[in-house]
């Protein structure tokens, strides 16, 4: 692979976003050049890599799981010609076309007439060693993801803004009682989003808390968890079998800080119905700019979306058109 030629596309992030944008720019023979990653910002193939099943994602009846999901991404990918590289980059330049980026121990430079971002984001936790063990076992990051399968049985949610709320509310609609742990007096939600939750005979909340540990790691599954209570200092364990960490998300964008135009909450910002970001060439997809709807359809929809914007627009620009 020669760092001197300059590529059509190259596509930084490998979720579902990253490979479907690399199908679509196959197929119009861009020839993409993929960095997949290695260990910084997640690992190769994004947040799906840590989910158990998959039931949620059209085209697999039987429920899949995330691990294989992305292997039949990848594999996909590689029969239609990406070039997929293992390796994490480590900086880019887009102050000038073409782009340059960075990348693997020896940070070699690669050229590309257009960047297609798929990093994505990753899940906060709380930082429990038990967290960790049961993650994919009982313990999520995403209620819409994995709520169906505590269908009528008892669950926690942590948080206390208009995530957690949603979570909580989406969560009573399927499970038998949900216990909403804030580590704060009062919620961060929104009113509105309070008086939902507030006013719903599932959801108990239980302010100045925190999650000390999650129950049982031994049996490899959970069955409750250890709360405790910031200004009486005592514990008590409630009952679980599900516990989820709705504390927010961090948008791998340390790359494009200072380069392109990002939100506040740190995503980066796409003009609406698009995938152009503030720099002409650079499009952006999947969770590393939608903090919306966060999945792995939407951000597979939005790769899609990267490529054929990359293809049109650099159509336009070798015709005269828009720079």
């Amino acid at each position: 692979m020669s760092s001197e030629e300059v590529r059509k596309v190259i596509i930084i992030g490998s979720g579902p976003a990253g490979h479907t944008a690399a199908i679509y720019a196959a197929r119009a023979n861009l020839r993409p050049l993929m960095f997949e990653g290695l260990a910084r910002g997640g690992i190769p193939g994004g947040q799906l890599m840590i989910t158990n099943d998959v039931e949620n994602y059209p085209g697999f009846p039987e429920k899949i799981t995330g691990p294989d999901l992305m292997k039949a991404f990848r594999d996909q990918s590689a029969a239609q010609g990406v070039e997929i590289v293992t390796d994490d980059v480590n900086k880019v330049d887009l102050s000038e076309r073409p782009f340059t980026v960075w990348a693997g121990d020896d940070n070699q430079p690669h050229r590309a007439r257009t960047l297609v971002i798929a990093t994505g984001a990753q899940a906060k936790w709380l930082g429990l060693e038990s967290e960790a063990a049961l993650q994919g076992k009982g313990v999520s990051a995403c209620a819409v993801c994995d709520g169906a399968f505590f269908r009528n049985q008892d669950v926690m949610i942590v948080g206390g803004g208009d995530t957690a709320m949603e979570e909580a509310t989406y969560l009573s609609g399927l499970c038998r009682t949900v216990t909403l742990v804030h580590r704060r007096g009062e919620l961060r939600a929104s009113k509105t989003m309070q008086d939902r939750v507030l006013s719903n005979p599932k959801i108990k909340v239980l302010y100045d808390s925190m999650v000390e540990e999650v129950l049982d790691v031994t049996k490899g599954e959970v069955t409750g968890a250890r709360v405790r209570n910031a200004k009486t200092n005592e514990t008590s364990v409630v009952a679980v079998t599900g516990l989820f960490v709705a504390i927010g998300h961090t948008p791998n964008t340390d790359l494009f800080r200072g380069q392109l135009e990002l939100h506040d909450n740190g995503y980066i910002k796409t003009k609406p119905g698009s995938s152009y970001t503030s720099v002409a060439g650079v499009f952006a997809c999947g969770d590393v700019q939608d903090f919306t709807y966060r999945q792995a359809v939407t951000a597979a929809g939005s790769g899609c979306m990267a490529a054929l914007d990359a293809e049109r627009w650099m159509g336009q620009t070798e015709h005269g058109g828009p720079h």
